[in-house]
């Protein structure tokens, strides 16, 4: 299967429909968001094309194609108008033998886990996008040998460009909401 993994759409419908396009030009079977879909959140600014109704419209007619995950910028009110779950804290998604953690990475991230093996991490929160493998950094749990932030499709920090990833066969790519490859690593 191959999966689009994205975080921190935090209300901004024309990045979404952006990174849709790539879902569907690409044949992805899965949507994964990890968080921060509806509400952009008290310390971001009004992003351009702030429509959070759209957005639940927009995915909840892709509902049986979406696992989601709860931000911390997420209510009990988004989860009102979205017709998929989002309030867990984490999921744990297997393919073809792969354990990967999805998170929002408010709670869990790299340096603080929920038991258990994972051969991949993916959350988004920070609005940076990494990839990493092998050798952990400091503070870094080194039990995990594949991390993957996302970064932001709407408000990326650090003059980063909005990035989303995809998975499929033990491969993580990350790339820019204008589709642009950025870094692939294999699990």
């Amino acid at each position: 299967m191959r999966y689009l993994i994205l975080s921190d759409i935090h209300g901004c419908l024309p990045t979404l429909q952006k990174a849709l396009n790539f879902y569907k030009e690409q044949r992805c079977d899965m949507l994964c968001i990890l968080g921060d879909i509806l509400n952009y959140g008290p310390r971001n600014r009004l992003p351009n094309g702030l429509n959070p109704k759209g957005i639940a419209d927009t995915l909840n007619d892709m509902t049986d194609e979406i696992i989601a995950v709860r931000g911390n910028c997420d209510s009990e009110v988004d989860q009102m108008l979205l017709q998929f779950p989002i309030m867990q804290p984490y999921l744990l998604l297997v393919d073809e033998g792969k354990k990967l953690l999805l998170t929002h990475g408010h709670i869990y991230d790299k340096t603080h886990l929920p038991p258990g093996h994972f051969d991949a991490v993916f959350y988004g929160h920070t609005h940076y996008w990494e990839l990493t493998a092998g050798k952990p950094e400091e503070g870094m749990n080194p039990a995990i040998p594949v991390i993957c932030n996302t970064g932001s499709i709407t408000f990326p920090k650090g003059g980063n460009p909005q990035t989303f990833a995809v998975y499929e066969g033990g491969k993580i790519t990350i790339y820019t909401l204008n589709g642009e490859p950025l870094k692939s690593l294999q699990i």
